[in-house]
């Protein structure tokens, strides 16, 4: 269709079809471009959450159609809760004691004391800064072999960082605060200047560079365990990249792949521990993915990002689709939708909402009950699904953003299907976005990597600390003792030391 601005409104056509199919370009041109205003808006000032408000009946069909679920609202009364928050127990306790001074006393002839009345209040200790000193002691002897005489030093442990004077702790520290915490380096800075240290910027971006290039050899190890998972997510996102010697950023990736998932060993269901890693690369093309899953074989569950193609056509990795990423393109349609008024993209959501709650009643079930409930009570679904689908995309244009919508679920319709074949799978790709909120919300703070070597290093801090968090484990703990302990650590038994088999050194 030809753009408005070049339309001669003194060449229009005398027929009546004709005119009537510019009008409907036009009709189309205008939804899309609507709809496209109305998603920029809601990206920058609306909401995140892909929740609508409660919905009304639902119209009747002109054709005759599988109805979509009606969705229920359900109310749930909850009791305020009063008072403050019981503070933790394990936390360590100070005790003041109170008493009644001289002069409170003075004025009885006696006093028993009866007992005691408790409050706790929680208090705040400042970090602090300190400097370890590590002494050797020396001595000078005599060998009784040969009779020479020398000079002996104790040994002391090697330091993560030769020539560095930063302790484990510390660069540790520098770690969690950049990748957990989201802090700048220059934010970093100032912290440290408030201690009373004066800390270069390009001090701290060596000491990360540095840690987390120790830090690799866990990340190879990592590497090794994600992918012989049952199933691996897969995603990526933007992050931007500083041109050496100039001033702008070009468009990297970092990419996640999180490995989870249960096998059946002899009549036990043995879960996989969860961990995710992820990778830089310079750009987006595929290569990168079919050079990083050459060696997987099994599920893999992401969008329908073209550069997975080659490696599901090599048959051993299976493709599974995310329903989060088609609900997701209904969701926009019907949040930018006026106020109570329903469309195709709600009943959509209402499909797509009785699958999820299929999900949810079998959440605590083994894989084999999920996956018998899948076959039992999902299949009927998506096949009404499927026939509402093909049905509504008739009486639509075809080049309206609902069409879209219904194309992308249609074309993609094996895969997003996929997970009721087995228990081990999962309806959706979340557990793999969530895992990207990370990179998001250090982008807004740090704002780019500095260099190919400043990505790497982001890929392997981020792998452990998110790796941490699956498991519930402070990071900070965990990277302290890894980085006092690796220098020294035998490299055949670096398994040892992955966040979900660490052990604190006693």
């Amino acid at each position: 269709m030809p753009p408005l601005a070049r339309l001669d409104l003194n060449a229009l056509p005398d027929d009546v079809e004709a005119l009537k199919q510019i009008i409907r370009s036009f009709a189309q041109h205008f939804e899309s471009l609507q709809q496209q205003i109305l998603n920029l808006r809601r990206a920058q000032f609306g909401a995140s959450s892909e929740r609508l408000a409660g919905q009304g009946e639902l119209f009747v069909e002109a054709v005759l159609l599988p109805v979509p679920p009606v969705q229920k609202e359900t109310i749930q009364y909850e009791r305020e809760q009063r008072g403050r928050p019981a503070l933790p127990k394990d936390l360590p306790r100070v005790r003041i004691d109170y008493d009644l001074t001289i002069e409170e006393k003075s004025g009885f002839e006696t006093l028993t004391r009866i007992g005691e009345e408790k409050s706790e209040t929680l208090d705040y200790i400042p970090a602090k800064l300190q400097v370890i000193e590590h002494v050797r002691a020396k001595y000078a002897g005599t060998r009784k072999a040969d009779g020479v005489r020398t000079v002996l030093a104790a040994t002391m442990p090697p330091a993560p960082l030769p020539k560095s004077n930063a302790s484990p702790n510390l660069l540790a520290h520098v770690l969690v605060s950049k990748w957990a915490d989201h802090l700048p380096l220059n934010r970093i800075e100032g912290i440290f200047r408030r201690h009373g240290v004066e800390l270069a910027r390009s001090t701290l971006c060596d000491w990360a560079l540095g840690s987390t290039e120790l830090l690799a050899v866990l990340y190879e190890a990592l590497k090794k365990h994600v992918f012989l998972a049952p199933r691996v997510h897969a995603d990526d996102t933007l992050i931007p990249l500083q041109e050496q010697g100039r001033g702008r950023t070009v468009q990297a990736r970092l990419w996640a792949y999180l490995g989870a998932g249960a096998r059946l060993d002899h009549d036990e269901w043995i879960e996989h521990p969860a961990a995710v890693l992820y990778e830089f690369t310079d750009d987006r093309r595929g290569v990168h993915v079919q050079r990083m899953l050459s060696t997987y074989s099994g599920y893999l569950q992401a969008d329908a990002y073209a550069g997975f193609d080659a490696l599901y056509e090599t048959g051993r990795i299976i493709e599974v689709g995310c329903w989060a990423h088609a609900r997701r393109k209904f969701f926009e349609i019907a949040e930018a939708a006026p106020k109570d008024t329903r469309n195709a993209a709600h009943d959509a959501l209402d499909w797509i909402r009785q699958l999820y709650e299929i999900e949810r009643s079998i959440s605590d079930e083994p894989p084999d009950k999920k996956q018998h409930e899948r076959q039992h009570q999902a299949l009927p679904v998506l096949e009404q699904f499927r026939s509402w689908l093909e049905g509504a995309l008739r009486s639509i244009l075809p080049r309206s953003p609902t069409a879209g919508a219904i194309g992308y679920a249609l074309k993609n319709w094996t895969a997003l299907t996929r997970y009721t074949e087995s228990g081990v799978l999962q309806i959706d790709n979340n557990a793999c976005e969530r895992a990207m909120r990370p990179v998001a919300l250090g982008r807004k703070n740090w704002l780019f990597v500095g260099s190919d070597r400043g990505g790497r290093a982001a890929a392997t801090a981020l792998s452990l600390i998110q790796t941490c968090k699956l498991h519930d484990i402070n990071p900070f703990d965990y990277l302290a003792d890894v980085l006092r302990r690796l220098p020294a650590h035998p490299i055949n038994r670096v398994d040892e030391l992955l966040p979900f088999r660490w052990k604190p050194a006693s």
